[in-house]
Parts: structure tokens; C-alpha cells; sequence
């Protein structure tokens, strides 16, 4: 994206406080974040990248939104649900008006294209719904309306290790793999995801948890890998241990091909005296 439009990349400190109120090393996390960013290839140079808590016109923007979003809506939110059933004992305000912060972050931008997974398309639904209920109180069509983009036909879901949900931070440090995670950590994460006794009889239809085991393959296996692990599925033959070695594996060369561009970028900044 950054090749072709202008492009804001942001680090949500402000959202981290939803399901970490009292965080112990926020001012570190964020610079992990940004490491992770640059290794993703985000080039400072062709894109902007920012501290959401640095500007704070976003926190203004949040306060006049939050003012015309209602109750009902909130509670109607699939992600807040979600985190509601996960997190009982943490339901605080700012986890209901998430989606309103959302909003803020996008239309602050007056922003048209977003780059998001497949669960944040009802939080870009409700961005869509506040700003354009802005434009109606105070009759100026400032906030034009921000679609999900990507490169292909679908919106992508990551499911997580853990059998359940989406894959990421906020949903345990087992349930996610990490930019910064070693080739060891990433064997161990995934050899823990969970599965079950196997299929007991062919072409059944996968459980959820084995489906995400699945699902992971389509985004870091070659096309043959995933057929190859599916048809010993279908017959009865797979073996989990050996599923997870081979997706494990394959998660590594994919996290090491995404750190390549940050050496790249370093490379080329350093002195000669020093290369």
C-alpha cells in the first residue's frame, strides 16, 4: 500500500489500555511495536508512522463521537461480546466504546481504504455510521465513508493457536506468533496448539480447532503442503505431531522472510565505514 497511497500506520497504545488498564512496560511495548512495523517493511520514508496517544486530536475526536454513539450499539458489538464472555472480570468503558476510538483513528484521516482483517468489519461498519451521523449534526459532509481493503477478494482471519477466536496480543501470549519470536519459541507455541484424537472416519468434517491448524497452513504453506496434510486428513492418516512440525516450520521461513526488508532498510542507512 504505501507504494501506491498515502499511507498512516499508528500504534495503539490508547487501545492496548482497554484490556491492559494498568500496563507495566507500555513505553517499551511501543517500541517493540515499531520495531516489528519496520521488520513488516513499513518504510518511515514512504509512509507515516505514529503514537496514537502523540496526537491529540484523536482523543478530542473520540470525545465528540462518543457523545452521538448510543448505548445500544456498543453492546451490540461482536469484538465486545467477545471480550466480555473472555474477560469478565475487566468490562470497563473504554472496552465498549473501542469501536468508537476506531472510528476516531480512521476518520481523523478522513481515511477511504483500511487495511483490516475480517472481524474488524463490523468496527468499520460503525465508523461509517458515526461519521456520517457527525456530518448530519453539524450539516457539513466532512467525514467521507472508509471501506476494508486489501490486495484480494477476501477479507483474511488469522485464527489463533489456541482453537478459539483470532490470532493476537490481547488474547494471550500462547495464542499468537510474534515478529520477535525465536525459531524455538515459535516450535514450542505451535506444537502446544490444540487438537484432538483425530478423524475417525473419512472426508468428516474438521473441528474448529483443527480447522484453524488449517486455515494457518493456507497463510504460510505451499498450496501442495496444505493438500498434502488435507488428503491424509480426508483418509484417516494424518498425524498431528507431524502437522505441526511442518506448519511450524513453515512459519518460520515465513516471519524470517518479513524480517528481511527491516535488515535490508538498516543496511542501506548505515555508514560504509561501518558495513
Amino acid at each position: 500500500m504505501q507504494h501506491e497511497f498515502n499511507c498512516y500506520f499508528f500504534i495503539a497504545d490508547l487501545h492496548s489500555l482497554t484490556t491492559h488498564p494498568t500496563p507495566a512496560d507500555l513505553h517499551n511495548n511501543v517500541k517493540q511495536v515499531l520495531v516489528e512495523y519496520l521488520a513488516a517493511g513499513i518504510d518511515p520514508e514512504k509512509a507515516t508512522i505514529y503514537v496514537q496517544s502523540h496526537v491529540p486530536e484523536v482523543s478530542e475526536l473520540y470525545l465528540y463521537l462518543n457523545m452521538n454513539a448510543y448505548l445500544g450499539e456498543l453492546e451490540r458489538s461482536t469484538s465486545f461480546k467477545d471480550k466480555v464472555r473472555a474477560h469478565p472480570d475487566n468490562v470497563n468503558a473504554g472496552l465498549l466504546t473501542y469501536p468508537v476510538l476506531m472510528a476516531a483513528d480512521i476518520l481523523i484521516h478522513r481515511a477511504t481504504k483500511v487495511p483490516v482483517g475480517k472481524d474488524q468489519e463490523q468496527h468499520l461498519e460503525m465508523a461509517r455510521t458515526f461519521g456520517n451521523r457527525f456530518n448530519r449534526l453539524y450539516k457539513n459532509e466532512y467525514f467521507p465513508e472508509p471501506y476494508a481493503f486489501n490486495f484480494s477478494n477476501n477479507l483474511v482471519k488469522i485464527p489463533g493457536l489456541d482453537g478459539k477466536g483470532k490470532m493476537g496480543k490481547s488474547e494471550g501470549e500462547g495464542n499468537a506468533v510474534f515478529l520477535s519470536d525465536t525459531p524455538e519459541a515459535i516450535r514450542k507455541k505451535v506444537m502446544r496448539a490444540v487438537t484432538d484424537g483425530g478423524p475417525t472416519t473419512e472426508n468428516q468434517e474438521k473441528p474448529v480447532e483443527i480447522q484453524n491448524l488449517f486455515d494457518l497452513m493456507t497463510v504460510v504453506s505451499t498450496p501442495d503442503t496444505y493438500e498434502h496434510f488435507d488428503n491424509l486428513y480426508n483418509t484417516c492418516q494424518i498425524r498431528y505431531g507431524d502437522l505441526k512440525k511442518q506448519l511450524a516450520e513453515d512459519m518460520i521461513i515465513a516471519t524470517v522472510l518479513m524480517i528481511l526488508p527491516m535488515m535490508r532498510f538498516i543496511c542501506a542507512r548505515l555508514p560504509a565505514m561501518v558495513l
